[in-house]
């Protein structure tokens, strides 16, 4: 059996036993590959897992690793959103706050300018 298949045919068996992940793919891309300096040894890119490692049994754990990681990555997805409108609804008051001060502001130093005889 072809190493690449044998890559597909353990995620086929991983989507079959947990029902998760159908829509995932895997490349199996024996090389270098490095991220923020330092090496990788696979990433979850666009629905495919990309496993980098050359030795048969490093790729096939670096597939689980991948797969599962995927899985549980989408698990947070929902507290990710929530956290985002949060941060942009508190955003939102702030720049409502500051806009209102520095009316006020402006308000009083042009008030303070039309009051001003000395210019």
């Amino acid at each position: 059996m072809k190493n690449s298949t044998i890559l597909a045919s353990e995620l086929e068996r991983l989507k079959g036993l947990l029902n998760l992940g159908h829509e995932l793919e895997v490349k199996w891309i024996p090389s270098q590959k490095y991220s923020h300096g330092r090496q990788i040894s696979g990433e979850v890119l666009n629905g495919t897992i990309f496993v980098y490692e050359e030795d048969k049994a490093k790729a096939i754990a670096t597939m689980y690793h991948e797969y599962l990681d995927y899985l549980t990555s989408e698990l947070i997805i929902p507290y990710q959103e929530l956290i985002n409108l949060l941060i942009s609804l508190f955003e939102d008051q702030a720049y409502r706050r500051k806009e209102k001060l520095v009316e006020r502001l402006c308000n009083i130093i042009f008030e303070g300018d039309a009051h001003d005889t000395n210019r």
